[in-house]
């Protein structure tokens, strides 16, 4: 059981988690939108902060749970062990989201002309970044 300080400290931890989801999400947004102009609009940039902050207040701070460990086997012949599919799908998704939008940033304060290629692997890469994060944090909580 949480004392009231810890869950208010929990709260905040988990709202600052959800706000640094959004900020990715709007510099990768903002980055599509200067390829895309069509896709600067306000719902649009409302939608992905939304799916931002939902990817990473419930695919980083995932809750405690009995390991549910899938085989792997990387190279015929080596088995590197079991690894949890939650603990994996939030440490990839989160990778994969904080990268793309710190890249986004860098494009953006940087200057450079936004190419067809590189916004549509950015936008790959945050959607399917935050998609991880949100199956591991629902994975998570099912579990518990």
């Amino acid at each position: 059981m949480r004392s009231g300080a810890r869950g208010a400290a929990h709260i905040l931890q988990r709202t600052g988690l959800a706000m640094a989801g959004a900020a990715g999400a709007l510099f990768v947004a903002t980055h599509v939108g200067s390829t895309f102009t069509a896709l600067m609009s306000e719902g649009f940039l409302v939608v992905m902060m939304i799916a931002g902050a939902i990817g990473f207040y419930l695919g980083i701070d995932t809750p405690p749970h009995r390991f549910l460990g899938l085989d792997t086997e990387f190279v015929k012949g080596w088995t590197g062990g079991r690894i949890d599919l939650a603990e994996f799908l939030t440490a990839v998704g989160t990778f994969l989201a904080a990268l793309t939008a710190f890249v986004s940033v860098a494009l953006i304060v940087l200057g450079r002309d936004p190419r067809l290629g590189s916004t549509f692997l950015l936008t790959a890469g945050w959607m399917i970044g935050t998609l991880m994060q949100i199956i591991a944090g629902t994975i998570a909580r099912i579990r518990r």
